[in-house]
């Protein structure tokens, strides 16, 4: 549970990531790229975090369900605004998804593949897919590593996933599960669960956009 209590903790300081200068270029090109993806969908949101893309992503959809394993978070993406009403918030588990009883036609997920370990992938795209009906966009956007802009790898496990050291306001310090995953790796993984798979490389960041298909 080290990852979600390092996200509790962070929540009033998470947004601080943002405010990066060399990285503005990239985050208004974003803020552009991403609501692209979902006019007119009924947009599941995975790790929705403080609800910085929420309100942009529900310019453009039908609807948001926005969900975050913490209340910490939630609290501060609910008072953001969302002036056609049409955002849900949800705390809940991505790697146990309710059963909804209309399936979703759009999902996005931010800052989040980087956390996921290797070895639980498989697992969490099987259980997103049958949430999303076929043809639904999923996409994905995360963190490149950028020398001398990104926390340094401070060690990788059996398995390859990498770790960073983060200090928060608090001083308190945490080892965080960060993974860097190439175009490549990326291409292949969404392609066992979409077709039209798209990779962009951005200076920062990346997304990774596909179509589900049916199961």
């Amino acid at each position: 549970m080290e990852l979600e209590t390092y996200y509790a903790k962070r929540a009033a300081e998470y947004e601080k990531i943002y405010h990066k200068p060399e990285r503005q270029a990239d985050l208004a090109r974003l803020r552009n790229d991403i609501p692209a993806l979902f006019p007119g969908a009924r947009v599941l949101e995975i790790a929705c975090g403080t609800g910085y893309w929420t309100p942009l992503i529900a310019e453009q959809a039908e609807s948001v369900l926005a969900l975050d394993y913490n209340e910490e978070t939630l609290a501060i993406a609910r008072t953001k605004k969302y002036p056609r009403a049409n955002v849900q918030f949800l705390q809940g588990d991505a790697y146990a998804l309710p059963p909804w009883p209309r399936k979703f036609s759009a999902c996005y997920a931010g800052f989040w593949w980087s956390h996921v370990p290797l070895g639980r992938i498989d697992g969490f795209l099987q259980g997103l897919a049958a949430a999303l009906e076929p043809g639904a966009t999923l996409a994905f956007m995360d963190n490149r590593y950028v020398e001398g802009s990104s926390t340094p790898v401070t060690r990788r496990d059996a398995e390859g996933n990498g770790y960073q050291t983060r200090r928060l306001a608090d001083g308190t310090t945490h080892e965080v599960l960060k993974n860097f995953p190439t175009a490549g790796q990326m291409e292949k993984r969404l392609g066992r669960y979409g077709s039209a798979v798209r990779f962009t490389n951005y200076q920062y960041y990346w997304l990774a956009t596909c179509r589900i298909m049916a199961a």
